[in-house]
């Protein structure tokens, strides 16, 4: 089984470091790591060390510092421009679409979203959203964190001119004709990929992303769930890619 993976702000520059807060409590009192144990730090933005246990205390561990590493930003980016859905399905698109490799997700107040971030709550959900990321970034050994971008969320207006700047964008729509897994990609820059909101994306919203520069694009035959058709098509992408 593979180190256990811990975020910290800035990686150590010494050869000793404790841990604490938040990741030193996880560390010592909910994986109960134990002297000699391995674990990696990492700052989320590309660098890492790996370190070894010499001492646990209560909600802080004690570390040997070893092997430092970086891995650069990927290219091409993957961003997802993703319909804020209604309950923990959100949640749920973010976590696996973190797991997968996203880079960037764009939290987008589609006008068939049901759930509606404003004021207070939309701040409150967009936070929400970054947990998720860091969370399942840290159980996938991430060494970049994807960003969630918005304040809160980005309307059809903004998230159309972001799809106008990337070197890439598609949207999926089960009308397509056009296939994801046949779609031309660059070998660098952004890719950015449009997943609506449980009711779909409107006409209007549609025609709006075309004229940015968007191609429509289906994964298969079977209209897929908002909290896993941008999933699908990282994988499909991330393959094409040989990032897998």
């Amino acid at each position: 089984m593979s180190a256990p993976l811990f975020l910290v702000d800035d990686l150590p520059t010494s050869a000793r470091f404790t841990l604490t807060g938040r990741e030193g409590h996880h560390a010592a009192d909910v994986q109960r790591l134990k002297p000699g144990e391995a674990l990696l730090l990492a700052d989320g933005r590309g660098g890492s060390v790996r370190a070894e246990v010499t001492a646990v205390g209560r909600g802080s561990v004690d570390l040997a510092v070893g092997e430092r590493s970086f891995v650069p930003a990927p290219d091409p980016r993957l961003v997802v421009v993703q319909g804020i859905a209604k309950g923990d399905r959100g949640e749920l698109a973010v976590q696996a679409m973190t797991e997968i490799g996203v880079d960037e997700i764009v939290p987008w107040a589609a006008s068939r979203s049901v759930a509606q971030w404003r004021g207070d709550r939309g701040v409150r959900a967009r936070e929400k959203w970054v947990s998720t990321a860091r969370e399942a970034a840290k159980q996938a050994r991430r060494p970049w964190l994807p960003v969630v971008s918005g304040d809160p969320d980005a309307s059809t207006k903004q998230a159309a001119a972001r799809l106008a700047g990337a070197a890439a964008a598609f949207v999926l729509h089960e009308e397509a004709t056009d296939r994801l897994t046949r779609a031309k990609l660059p070998v660098s820059g952004e890719i950015a990929l449009v997943v609506g909101p449980e009711g779909g994306i409107s006409d209007q919203e549609l025609g709006a992303f075309v004229a940015a520069g968007a191609q429509p694009v289906r994964l298969g035959t079977s209209v897929l769930r908002t909290s896993t058709a941008g999933v699908a098509a990282l994988a499909v992408v991330s393959a094409r890619l040989d990032r897998w």
